[in-house]
């Protein structure tokens, strides 16, 4: 069954009003999130589990906020300085994801001196939102993820994977990266990571040309994961005119409808999902529910992954996909 935009609006709405019903509406909160660039397959879908988390904000009388990176050549401090920017905005709560903890620690201890609580989504784990003092983690743990990839992998026949990063040094891809690698290991394959300027990222020619050009030069490579949908899309180019469609097989973490085409016709093994929606309506509703009633959940993290996509439950995958939410 395909739920409506519409239908969809208006039930959320419903409970929110229902659940506000019983309470004191808070006016004036201010939930500052924190996100990717709008052109990025993964973080729409993050945006539109926010957009729809925004009418349970709105019907307690509070507000969203949407601070976006524009590009991602210096992720961590361009986020780091989007914290900075909510802080002095006058935040209520922000919610971030911590994509380079080396650079963005110190933006998170600065809201929390402001006396402005902090949620983790998307990446930084459990252990390091107990650090920050944090809320919550909501989303995928990344190591673990990487793991039962290079698992999957190994157990249909892969030996030797690359893992192509095209943001090197963001903690949480690194850590996709090493998951696939020690997950390979476990069955006797091998893993290395591909490494790719930054700028890289969002451009399909360079990234199709560094996996073409990488292939030729090892012809024992049998495995590409990319680490995010998008540049799998290039990746399956890249394979294609190497001539290695059929000989190399290919996976990614996270997924859009081009990657769920792939897997449905055979042409690419499988995906890594962390139900990005989920992520984006959680660590927004969860901000909400902490600062104006003092809701928490007691189970940390919470996760929304990991997933594995593949022949086995494309079809249901697929229908979520249609109705915009996976």
């Amino acid at each position: 069954m395909t739920i409506s935009k519409s239908f969809m609006r208006a039930a959320l709405t419903t409970v929110a009003l229902t659940f506000a019903a019983g309470t004191v509406m808070a006016e004036g909160t201010t939930i500052a999130v924190v996100g990717g660039k709008a052109d990025d397959p993964f973080f729409a879908k993050v945006k539109k589990g926010i957009d729809d988390a925004t009418l349970v904000v709105e019907a307690h009388g509070g507000t969203v906020n949407y601070l976006m990176l524009q590009n991602y050549d210096n992720i961590g401090g361009d986020a780091a300085n989007l914290i900075r920017t909510a802080i002095s905005q006058g935040a209520t709560v922000i919610a971030a994801p911590n994509w380079v903890p080396d650079t963005m620690d110190e933006a998170y201890k600065a809201a929390q001196a402001a006396g402005i609580p902090v949620m983790l989504y998307n990446a930084g784990g459990g252990d390091k939102a107990k650090e920050l003092g944090a809320i919550n983690y909501i989303g995928n743990e990344e190591y673990p993820a990487g793991l039962a990839g290079g698992e999957y992998f190994g157990s249909h026949g892969q030996k030797n994977v690359i893992c192509v990063n095209t943001v090197p040094g963001a903690q949480n891809l690194e850590d996709r990266c090493k998951g696939i690698s020690d997950g390979i290991t476990k069955t006797g394959g091998v893993s290395t990571q591909l490494p790719l300027p930054a700028s890289s990222f969002g451009d399909p020619t360079a990234v199709a040309e560094a996996i073409k050009a990488t292939l030729l030069k090892d012809p024992t490579i049998d495995g590409v994961v990319t680490v995010s949908a998008g540049d799998a899309n290039s990746a399956a180019t890249g394979i294609e005119q190497a001539g290695s469609t059929g000989k190399v097989a290919l996976a990614s973490f996270d997924m859009d409808g081009a990657g769920l085409d792939r897997i449905k016709a055979g042409t690419q093994l499988y995906a890594i999902d962390q139900q990005p929606w989920l992520q984006g309506f959680l660590a927004v509703t969860m901000s909400d529910a902490y600062v104006n009633y003092g809701l928490d959940l007691a189970t940390t993290p919470v996760l929304t992954g990991p997933g594995i996509v593949d022949a086995s439950n494309i079809d249901a995958t697929l229908a979520g996909a249609g109705a915009g939410y996976r």
